[in-house]
């Protein structure tokens, strides 16, 4: 993001150093090996842990004032998540780090093989200003369980966030190992001049380009957690006051401003007036008859962001909400009705409170006008038949798939979060973040011994010699199959 740059990178401070030089620095702290030890990472992610309960103050604070969050809020959607992830991770990192035995054949069954994970060496980390602590402490969990190190680059346009991270997070942990580098684009583009081990981008798809053409001169690894529409379907035969109950915290929550927020609604015809009544409930009761004066209804993040929505409404109907304040950035929980597909609304992902109602004739008119966009990071099919479930799953694609419910497969530490296509590339959460940032080593070990096996493979290659190793690989295909 490039809008409301502040320019507070304090280089005279040890802890805000210029890109280059902290980039140098984690290199060298890396180089000791002093990341790799189980029990650093663990101590690490533990400080980390404490780091979150200690400063639950500063961190909320922080977040009330760039984005109108609330404590609760700040708690449920970025704090206790990251808590989660570390508990994870320290239970089970001796068990992730440890290497990962492989199936044999006859070739190999004396010998040892196996994975072996391997730190990558220094990340990059830029995180985004929606979720500013969720998708930037996050990616930094996985860094320092895989024992890399990172160079954390927060968004400068949640100013009081980054603040607080550059100030208070280099108490908590290793900060030549783990530098928190502050500042608006230019530092942004000569951190992207730096060689890395892995680049971890959160943000917008055309930025995300930028960043990859950058990473591709050092021909470094990326992990793009980019966005995108993500459609929801909702099917006539389902419980339409919980479908849209849902929909309602999913496309509000972070007054819009989530990367797999429901994008825009398809149903039929003759249900689009249940649903419209239903969501106009549901904001009532989230976020009472004045959501300007509810504390858990947030704000849109500045001008630029507001004028841009604002102008997605033009040529569309809206039939809830549509109230607006520029000076406060806010914007009422709105919905949008006679909306067709050259709408502004539908032209890029709105990243807003706007929700868009788009009519079709059923599931299979549903599928093609998804098919039609980009691959979206999330999408949502609300209906009680296993068979439409399965039906929209099987042909379409998007990052992930959630059935009868928003958000919530993002909390899920089992399954692994990413996009595919436009929406991005890589996942992480949980163990994938461990692999993502890893190299997976493939390690075989054999013993000096029974070199008369090997006699077939060296020079001369000889008739008779091609006839034996013919008949050692028949006879070898022929043991496999018998012991499967």
């Amino acid at each position: 993001n490039t809008t409301a740059i502040p320019q507070f990178c304090h280089i005279s401070h040890f802890k805000s150093d210029m890109p280059t030089f902290a980039v140098e620095r984690a290199r060298k702290a890396f180089l000791t090996g002093r990341s790799k030890p189980l029990e650093h990472r663990i101590r690490q992610l533990k400080n980390l842990q404490r780091f979150l309960l200690e400063r639950e103050k500063e961190i909320a604070e922080a977040i009330k004032k760039d984005l109108n969050k609330s404590e609760a809020g700040t708690q449920l959607y970025e704090t206790l998540g990251l808590e989660g992830e570390i508990v994870l991770a320290v239970k089970k990192l001796a068990e992730w780090v440890a290497p990962r035995p492989v199936e044999k054949n006859l070739l190999t069954i004396s010998d040892t093989v196996y994975i072996q994970p391997e730190p990558l060496g220094v990340v990059l980390i830029i995180g985004a200003w929606n979720y500013p602590w969720a998708v930037t402490i996050q990616p930094l969990i996985g860094a320092i369980a895989a024992g890399n190190a990172a160079v954390v680059k927060p968004s400068e346009v949640c100013v009081h966030t980054a603040k607080v991270m550059e100030d208070l997070l280099p108490a908590y942990i290793d900060k030549e190992l783990y530098p928190v580098v502050t500042g608006g684009v230019s530092e942004t583009q000569e951190l992207l001049r730096q060689r890395f081990d892995h680049v971890f981008y959160t943000g917008n798809s055309m930025v995300g380009k930028l960043v990859m053409e950058a990473a591709a001169k050092h021909l470094t690894p990326i992990t793009l957690e980019l966005g995108g529409k993500s459609p929801c379907y909702i099917d006539k035969n389902c419980d339409i006051p919980i479908a849209c109950r849902r929909v309602t915290w999913g496309k509000y929550s972070n007054c819009g401003q989530t990367c797999i927020a429901p994008d825009y609604i398809l149903c039929e015809p003759s249900i689009q007036g249940r649903v419209l009544e239903e969501i106009k409930k549901s904001i009532k009761a989230f976020y009472t008859e004045d959501p300007k004066t509810c504390p858990d209804y947030g704000r849109i993040i500045n001008q630029r962001h507001f004028k841009r929505i604002m102008a997605m409404t033009e040529d569309s109907t809206i039939a809830i909400g549509g109230d607006s304040d520029e000076s406060t950035c806010y914007i009422a929980p709105t919905v949008l009705k006679d909306v067709q597909v050259n709408s502004k609304v539908m032209q890029e992902e709105i990243f807003g409170p706007l929700l868009p109602i788009l009519t079709v004739s059923g599931v299979d008119e549903a599928i093609n006008f998804i098919n039609k966009g980009e691959k979206p990071l999330a999408l949502y099919i609300f209906s009680p038949d296993d068979k439409v479930i399965k039906k929209v799953i099987a042909e379409t694609s998007s990052g992930g798939v959630l059935a009868n419910d928003c958000l919530v497969h993002y909390s899920v530490s089992a399954l692994p979060f990413g996009g595919v296509g436009n929406s991005g590339m890589g996942s992480y959460h949980g163990k994938f973040s461990f692999d993502n940032l890893s190299h997976l080593r493939g390690c075989l070990i054999k013993q000096l011994k029974m070199e008369g096996v090997n006699d077939m493979r060296y020079p001369p290659h000889t008739a008779k010699k091609l006839l034996k190793t013919l008949k050692c690989l028949l006879l070898i295909n022929i043991l496999e199959n018998v012991s499967k």
